[in-house]
């Protein structure tokens, strides 16, 4: 959640900035007039509530010199009605604003550049020169087929459209890639964490996938019953999109001493996304699926590490690639393409000749103290709590990653050339 205090000291610059997520200027208008409307009627509530107490203390003076106290009781009970209206005014108030700010996205930083969509987007560097193909190079659904890796249509007749099912090489590969990944990772000092994958709308409300990406989540309402009264109860949970949820939210609510800092985590998880409104995109292959496996990089930092941090987790995930010898580019997202919780993000995006273009396979995301004021996760230094910085990123989505080797490793024969450094988990 963006930190209200900014629409007060800067408003046309948070309004500037917000407009390239396409936040309109009469919202942050309303927002602005629902915080002042707060800030008075909670003075207003604190100046009746000062009478009150100060009135009150009346009433033992005036029965210690006789005087009546008709008319002050009359006076402390119109303050005590005033009072009434003015708390359930306040609630009315508190309820719109939360509301309408747990909807704002996050605020562009310094390091996102002004642009609209993609096309403005800036790329910073290119790691390994693709390979020249002395021979037209096939794209990873047609090499699945041939190799028998993936089966598209088992995994329709097992689920729906965009599901799939790995087998032989392909499934040893997909399990070889995780286990790189996570020793990667770990030598990098991220430490290993096993989450569950499902998830509660508390948690998501932290991250910002709730309330805005309800539609894109997969819920399960299920009857669980109770350890401590031996009865069950309905339970509404969610499949989890990314690891980055239950990582982060492992703070949720929590006061980390500063020495603690920097929290480094990774985590292996199946993630599941609807892709609500992606209708008739990369609906060929394994690009866009429901059910797709990730290995998640999150840290949570002091406020002064987070850039520092953001590189690390950049050269993490750059590494994996590099090793694996594949291709791959950083492109700096301009404001139209930030995600909702993302302060900055740089994409990382890997060369697949099949395409002849260069697809994303991690965004690592600086989203500053948004994530933590929603998440309510702080650090103590010296006599006061502060909020954390959070950060992000794939490293990496291991079924791109997956059909990355087989376009980049394919042989004139259909074959496919298992890099190295997987070698020895096979």
């Amino acid at each position: 959640m963006i930190d209200i205090k900014a629409i007060f000291t800067d408003f046309q610059s948070v309004q500037e900035k917000l407009a390239i997520k396409k936040v309109s200027a009469q919202t942050l208008t309303q927002l602005h007039d629902l915080a002042n409307a707060h800030k008075k009627c909670k003075q207003d509530l604190e100046e009746l509530q000062a009478y009150q107490n100060k009135t009150s203390k009346l009433f033992g003076q005036y029965r210690t010199q006789g005087k009546n106290t008709d008319e002050l009781k009359a006076q402390l009970d119109a303050n005590k009605q005033k009072l009434a209206q003015t708390q359930a005014a306040l609630s009315d108030i508190e309820s719109a604003l939360q509301t309408l700010a747990h909807t704002i996205p996050n605020i562009p930083d310094s390091k996102t550049p002004k642009g609209e969509d993609e096309r403005d987007n800036i790329e910073l560097a290119k790691i390994l020169t693709p390979r020249v193909f002395d021979f037209t190079p096939k794209e990873h659904w047609e090499l699945a087929q041939e190799n028998g890796w993936i089966d598209f249509e088992a995994g329709v007749k097992l689920a729906k459209s965009r599901f799939s099912v790995l087998r032989g090489m392909g499934a040893k590969l997909n399990r070889a890639l995780i286990n790189f990944m996570l020793d990667y990772n770990q030598q990098a000092g991220f430490e290993m964490v096993s989450t569950p994958l499902l998830t509660n709308a508390h948690c998501l409300f932290g991250t910002g996938q709730l309330p805005k990406f309800e539609e894109d989540m997969f819920k399960v309402k299920t009857q669980i019953e109770e350890l401590d009264s031996q009865e069950s109860k309905m339970h509404e949970l969610y499949l989890i999109s990314t690891s980055e949820i239950t990582l982060t939210n492992l703070y949720n609510d929590c006061i980390i001493p500063k020495d603690s800092l920097p929290i480094m985590l990774t985590a292996y998880t199946p993630c599941f996304r609807k892709e609500a409104g992606s209708a008739g995109r990369d609906t060929r292959g394994m690009i866009r699926q429901h059910q797709f496996d990730k290995v998640e990089l999150v840290a949570i930092t002091h406020p002064e590490q987070s850039d520092t941090m953001q590189e690390k987790m950049i050269q993490t995930a750059s590494g994996i690639l590099e090793a694996l010898e594949l291709p791959h580019r950083l492109v700096q997202l301009c404001g139209g393409d930030l995600g909702f919780s993302a302060s900055n993000t740089v994409d990382i995006e890997v060369w697949l000749p099949g395409q002849n273009c260069y697809r994303e396979i991690s965004s690592i995301s600086n989203t500053r103290d948004f994530q933590a004021r929603r998440a309510k996760i702080r650090y103590k230094d010296e006599k006061k709590n502060t909020l954390v910085h959070t950060l992000n990123g794939s490293a990496l989505a291991v079924g791109r990653t997956l059909i990355a080797i087989m376009e980049n490793f394919q042989n004139q024969d259909g074959s496919i050339t298992i890099p190295k450094v997987l070698q020895k988990y096979l």
